[in-house]
């Protein structure tokens, strides 16, 4: 099918936000870079967000209902990564029956309507977006951090320095199974003798 595209980026972004997520530790889960500025979420704040908005999402916009409720009953880390990826994952059995007639449906997206095509997109997107701040809040945090992308400065720093691609978990039941037991990650190499930075002279 034609958009296959998308439905194999969603699951890929599943891993990649429970990963973000099994970084932190549930002390840190409140912690804000300045305690008192209320801009921006905490990492708790963060998980909530993301199960609350994408479960809106996918019912309002895909028509995808997955019956159950989006937040944990108990607000732990551990248990938003279970209930997110249950979720996530029944959303993405969904998505795999779905044909190119559903797909290019318009559908309604805030004030306008969008193909669901788009809307996608913009989910992922969105997703991103909010996985880099988090991203961001751990390396504040002090925690180290396994690839996302590609290599981070905890796995060697830039790829053009051969730095290694170091994924936490290979697959999310390994994630869930790992972090019940206090974590089971892949072990970092660390920075390397090299900045992490393509302009390490300016």
């Amino acid at each position: 099918m034609e958009y296959d595209f998308l439905v194999e980026t969603y699951d890929t972004e599943r891993i990649k936000t429970l990963s973000v997520w099994s970084m932190f530790t549930d002390d840190d889960l409140l912690i804000r870079p300045q305690p008192l500025d209320k801009r921006d979420r905490n990492p708790l704040e963060h998980m909530v967000h993301q199960c609350l908005s994408e479960d809106k999402w996918f019912c309002s916009m895909f028509g995808i209902d997955v019956g159950a409720p989006p937040l944990p009953e108990k607000e732990i880390r551990l248990e938003f990564i279970k209930r997110y990826a249950e979720d996530s994952g029944r959303r993405l059995a969904t998505l795999k029956e779905k044909d190119s007639t559903w797909w290019e449906q318009e559908v309604p997206f805030f004030e306008t309507k969008r193909m669901r095509t788009w809307v996608m997109l913009r989910r992922i997107a969105h997703t991103a977006q909010h996985r880099g701040e988090q991203t961001a809040l751990l390396r504040m945090l002090g925690r180290e951090i396994h690839s996302i992308y590609g290599p981070s400065a905890d796995t060697g720093g830039l790829p053009q320095n051969d730095a290694l691609t170091v994924y936490a978990y290979p697959d999310i039941k390994s994630l869930i199974e790992g972090e019940a037991k206090g974590g089971l990650k892949a072990p970092l190499p660390g920075l390397g003798n090299k900045p992490s930075t393509e302009r390490p002279d300016v």
